[in-house]
Parts: C-alpha cells; structure tokens; sequence
C-alpha cells in the first residue's frame, strides 16, 4: 500500500519535516547570541534593556496561557511574577549565606514560588470564568499587595528584599557579575520556557485549553470538566510567571512591592494585546515594545505613559491581532509584484502619520512643561528647535500638523487600500 496515497507520511519525510523545523530555533539562538554584541546593543545600557525584553517576554507569555490560549482575563497575574521573584530572592540570601547551590538554578525557585501560588489561588480563582474571574483575579492582586506592607519580615515592607547574584560560586565560567553573563544565563531561560509554552499548547491539555476558549459548553458536554482544566492553565501560567520573577530577582538583584502591583498586572496586559494574543510570537513583540518604552522613551519626555496609553487605544481600534497579526498578514502577498506597490503606498502614508505625529507630541509636551513643570519656565528645546509653549505661534502649528496630517493621512490610507486589493488578487490568482 502506497503510504503517500494513504496520506501517512514516510519516515524520510518526517525526519526533513523535522530537520526544517528546527532551523527557525538555530536562526534564533544565533541571533539572541549575536544581538549583545550588535552596535548600539554592545553596551551596558544595550545588553540590560535586551535581558529586561527576555524576561517581559517570558511573563507576556505566562500572561497569554490564560488569556489568548484559555481566554481568562486576569487583572492579578503579577502577583505570581512577585511572589516567584520573592521566593528566588530569599534563596538568592540562602546562598550568599553559604547555600551550595549555583545561581543559575535560582529561577526555579521563582518557577516553584509561582506554581505553589498559582494552584492556592488558583483553586479559588478559577471556579467561575469570565468577568467574576477577572475580578476576583484582581481582588486577589490587592490582597497580595497589601500583605507585602503587613508581613515585612517576609517581603520586606517597602525597602523590599535584596541579595547579590555575584556573592556566590562561579557557574560555566559565568560569575554573572557582567551585564552580558547575566543576559546570556536570562536568555537560556527564557528560550528554554517559550519552548515548554509551546510544548503545552500542543499537548492534549493545551487544546483542551483552547477548546474551553472557544466553546465551554461543548467541552462539558463531551465530558470534560472546565473548571479544571482552567485550573490547571492557571498553575501552568503562575509556573512561567514565577519564572520570569525569579529571572528578574537575579537581574535587578532586589524584589519589592512593586513585583505585584496592579501596575504591573496592568503593563503585562498592554503587552499582550499590543503584541497580539492570538499568535504566540505576539507576547514577545509587544514586550520588547513596551520595555523599550519604558526604558527609553521614558528618558526623553515623562508624557510617555500618556504615548503609550495612545498606542494601546489605536492598536486596538486599528489593528486588534496586535504587531503580529499586522506582520503575518503580509504573508500572503510578500511573494507578488504588487507588493512593491504597497511598500509604495506605506512610504507616502508615513509622511502624513509624521506630520500629524510632530503635531501631537508638540501638543502634548507643551501642555506637560505648563502643567507639571513651571518652574522650568516656558521655554524648551523640542524637535530640534528651541519653543515658547506660552506663545501662541507653536499651539497654531501644532494644531495645524496634526489636523492636516490627519486629513492628509486619511487620503493616503485610500491609496494603502487599493494597494493591497491589487496585491490581494494578485495572491488570489496566484
């Protein structure tokens, strides 16, 4: 019997389905390997904003296992991170004392910490879905939160809990004293926890995950019980972001409050939507966005929560999958000659988009140096020009680029659209 005709694949087929499958993997370690030394990256400042980016990904992730792949929003899922940062600190002291235990190993104990806390939250937590779950989700974030002022024995009080990820054995050559040791141990982390995410949804538990997403009542029907299989994601994802807590406890060597607040409940949210909860890759996306948000942008101007707060609303209006789903959509038109035209079409709606972006900022960094900062007087250097926000000249051109900008780039998403139907028939023929 023909395997082929009976639409089994033969063995020399899977080992080059195999084989193909895993240079996306060697692509990317080579690249994480490669990214520190880059210019630009190849600096103090370079390799901690990359570390920062691996572990945001890492929570991002532990983040969609419950909303992109079980579909439960929570407005919690710091507490995890802190509380698998704080048990990975307390090792982290237990091996400054003399523990013979190499740092390395010190995010499992975050990954332990996250677990632990995931299933005694999670047993209650996830008894009801929906938005009973999201508020008792956040509930439970207030509740951690206020226990890190009442127990300082344990978190710290305010001060937090420090330790030194140095004061400790040499592991493989890598004392993680340099910033570079420490984004190379964070990076095998976090490569080694997005493959076991990926793993799980692909597991039969996974796709039960996604089945109870989809279709709860079809699930229990067929026999299965949501409420644990919800469970078991909610452990799952408090695992990874426990994980990604311990990662940070060695990074930033201190765990404070902060590790569980809403605010970071909040941001990991923004990075899932921003990047796109439907595609794994998304999580990623948007967590190097918004750390590099918040360690760079916010340098320059401290309007830029309000930037970002700007962002999230027009990705979510315009582009709901999120970075990746704008990335992967241009799959299948990449390969035709009407591409050109669209990369055409993007170049000429940029100018527009600028000219209405420069009136915006130029707006909103006015109204911040006459609100929050009068005492450094009217006068400032914006745009690589020296302004007086109490002059009415800049105002009037401020209003007048983002007004003509916008109706400038509303004629220009015309041109944008007919670009890609002629793209799209292309593919279509094609």
């Amino acid at each position: 019997m023909n395997t082929a005709a009976a639409g089994v694949a033969s063995p020399a087929a899977t080992s080059e389905q195999r084989a193909t499958g895993y240079w996306p993997l060697l692509v990317t370690v080579i690249a994480l390997a490669a990214l520190p030394h880059l210019p630009g990256l190849a600096s103090d400042f370079g390799r901690s904003l990359l570390t920062q980016m691996a572990i945001a990904a890492v929570f991002a992730l532990s983040f969609n296992l419950l909303l992109g792949q079980t579909g439960l929003l929570s407005f919690g899922h710091a507490v995890y991170f802190g509380l698998g940062g704080y048990a990975a600190i307390h090792v982290m002291r237990d091996i400054n004392h003399g523990l013979p235990l190499p740092v390395m190993l010190v995010p499992l104990a975050g990954a332990a910490g996250g677990l632990l806390a995931g299933i005694v939250f999670g047993s209650v937590t996830t008894k009801k879905a929906g938005t009973i779950f999201a508020l008792i989700s956040l509930g439970v974030g207030e509740l951690v939160y206020a226990a890190t002022f009442m127990l300082p024995s344990v978190f710290g009080g305010e001060e937090g809990i420090t330790a030194s990820r140095t004061r400790a054995a040499v592991d493989f050559g890598l004392a993680l004293g340099p910033q570079l040791h420490v984004y190379y141990v964070v990076v095998a982390w976090a490569v080694a926890a997005a493959l076991l995410m990926r793993a799980f949804g692909q597991t039969p538990v996974g796709r039960m995950c996604s089945a109870v997403r989809d279709n709860p009542e079809r699930v229990e029907f067929v026999g299965y019980s949501t409420r644990r299989i919800r469970f078991i994601a909610f452990a799952v994802a408090g695992l990874f972001a426990g994980l990604a807590g311990g990662l940070s406890a060695i990074n930033y060597e201190i765990v404070a409050a902060d590790a569980v607040s809403a605010q970071r409940s909040g941001t990991v949210l923004i990075m899932a939507y921003i990047g796109g909860t439907s595609h794994f890759i998304g999580p990623v996306l948007g967590a190097a966005a918004i750390t590099w948000l918040q360690s760079s942008l916010s340098g320059y101007t401290s309007a830029w929560l309000l930037y970002l707060g700007v962002f999230f609303i027009v990705m979510i209006l315009y582009a709901p999958g999120g970075l990746a789903g704008v990335l992967l959509m241009h799959r299948g038109i990449v390969g035709t000659r009407a591409f050109a035209g669209v990369l055409a079409a993007y170049a000429v709606a940029a100018v527009p988009l600028a000219l209405a972006g420069a009136g915006m900022v130029l707006a909103v960094e006015m109204s911040y140096r006459l609100a929050t900062q009068p005492e450094l007087g009217t006068r400032m250097r914006l745009l690589w020009t020296q302004v007086d926000a109490a002059s009415p000249s800049p105002w009037i051109a401020a209003g007048a680029a983002l007004a003509g900008g916008g109706l400038l780039l509303r004629i220009a998403c015309r041109r944008v659209a007919a670009a890609w139907e002629r793209a799209a028939a292309e593919a279509t023929r094609a």
